[in-house]
């Protein structure tokens, strides 16, 4: 008497996982989200810098709220962009939305640092601006997502969780090292210069970034359970439709997280620059180094809370983080006016050590809420919604409430209104990686 043997499902233990085509996926994943966001903070770093030249007025806080309105509005489109990667995706493979993504990405901030300014061109040069944005809010909307999805279909089963740290220690690095680039800069030009020309160098620096990512990622196969999936025809023919209708509850507990996530972490890595430098007057070349600084041991401690959501649990390790933000962002905004750069740095540190306990054991658990067939859409337009409704506005909310409030301390009660939100979508996952 015989038996056949079933096919393992997609993503099971018996799945072959080669350790060369792990260690590519890993490479490939963090550098593109070392791009996409070494990009988006570029625009913020220099947010303060860059409003006078496309957005002149004689209020200086009225122009900054102009530059971050656009960074904002750059990332609204992210959900389309995230809809139509995701449909890339789950239909034609992980690896074509990764190339598409992080191209799209590369020229469009390649664009930015070419652009003529309002004294040259007048209102154009703000639209330009504009629609530089909105390519890269497009691009960016499928980047993340797809790096999340590739890494954590590429890793074995059992280390899913520790190797999930590696997509958020690039984007990490994207900002710190958008931070000291932008210090470099700022050290080495005078104000003029940086105000003429010093501005365009970071990002123009994307071209040799782009390169060097298109390299990683053109040598990288799908993953396994999509190549599984392939040859058994299983591939959904309405991603997005099936998404909407069988996923829902996982699509609103992406949209919270998402929220907490973006709203806390965009808020410290962006708009505290700002707040240094414009609110509480620091030398803008410090702030630069600080944050670069303050970003390093973030991606430092990424390791170690891998292991501990091997260790524990992702539900867990994101319960600490989201608690840890909700009871430091009064505290460190009320000890960065203290008017001492070593103590707002030292605050600042405080409120960002909770973001690798945050964001490490999400990028794992955000695809295991999806099934593999629509994971990559579902991702997409989840974490995208979450993070216009909270994360790239966050700069901006925090701006517009200190300035309507003419309280500093007002956007602390907006990160911790994030995340209870986060914290409540966090409550009702139950099913852990």
């Amino acid at each position: 008497m015989s038996t056949t043997e079933q096919p393992a499902p997609p993503g099971s233990a018996s799945t072959s996982y080669d350790p060369r085509t792990v260690r590519r996926a890993m490479l490939a994943g963090s550098i593109g989200t070392l791009i996409e966001y070494y990009d988006f903070s570029v625009y913020g770093y220099l947010a303060v810098v860059i409003a006078p030249q496309f957005f002149p007025n004689e209020d200086p806080t009225a122009s900054t709220l102009a530059a971050l309105a656009v960074l904002a509005t750059g990332l609204v489109v992210r959900p389309l962009g995230g809809v139509f990667f995701g449909w890339l995706g789950d239909r034609w493979g992980r690896r074509k939305a990764l190339v598409s993504s992080v191209l799209c990405m590369g020229v469009a901030s390649s664009i930015t640092g070419l652009l003529p300014t309002y004294g040259q061109i007048g209102v154009l040069a703000a639209v330009l601006l504009f629609l530089t944005r909105l390519v890269q809010g497009i691009s960016s909307g499928g980047e993340s997502v797809g790096a999340y999805t590739y890494i954590y279909e590429s890793a074995p089963p059992r280390r899913r969780a520790f190797l999930g740290a590696v997509t958020p220690i690039g984007s990490n690095l994207g900002f710190m090292f958008a931070a000291a680039t932008a210090g470099a800069i700022s050290a080495l030009t005078t104000q003029d210069q940086m105000a003429d020309w010093g501005w365009r160098l970071p990002f123009l620096m994307a071209v040799p970034l782009t390169l060097i990512c298109l390299w990683a990622r053109l040598r990288i196969e799908d993953t396994p359970e999509f190549k599984e999936a392939a040859k058994r025809a299983d591939i959904p023919a309405a991603p997005i439709r099936e998404v909407l209708s069988t996923h829902r509850t996982a699509l609103l507990q992406s949209i919270g997280l998402a929220m907490a996530q973006g709203g806390a972490i965009f808020l410290g890595l962006t708009y505290m620059g700002i707040y240094l430098t414009t609110n509480l007057g620091y030398d803008p070349t410090h702030v630069f180094w600080l944050t670069a600084g303050v970003v390093l041991v973030t991606v430092l401690l990424m390791v170690p809370a891998g292991w501990l959501a091997a260790r524990f649990g992702c539900r867990r390790v994101l319960l600490a983080g989201l608690l840890g933000f909700l009871v430091t962002a009064y505290p460190a905004l009320t000890l960065m006016g203290r008017h001492s750069l070593a103590v707002a740095g030292l605050a600042y540190l405080l409120f960002m050590l909770s973001s690798a306990f945050v964001q490490v054991p999400a990028a794992s658990l955000w695809p295991h809420l999806f099934e593999r067939r629509v994971r990559y859409t579902g991702m997409a337009i989840g974490y995208n919604i979450g993070t216009v409704l909270a994360g790239g506005t966050a700069p901006y909310i925090a701006a517009f409430l200190v300035q309507r409030t003419g309280n500093l301390l007002s956007p602390a009660f907006f990160v911790m209104a994030v995340c209870l939100i986060g914290l409540g979508a966090l409550s009702t996952v139950r099913k852990d990686v």
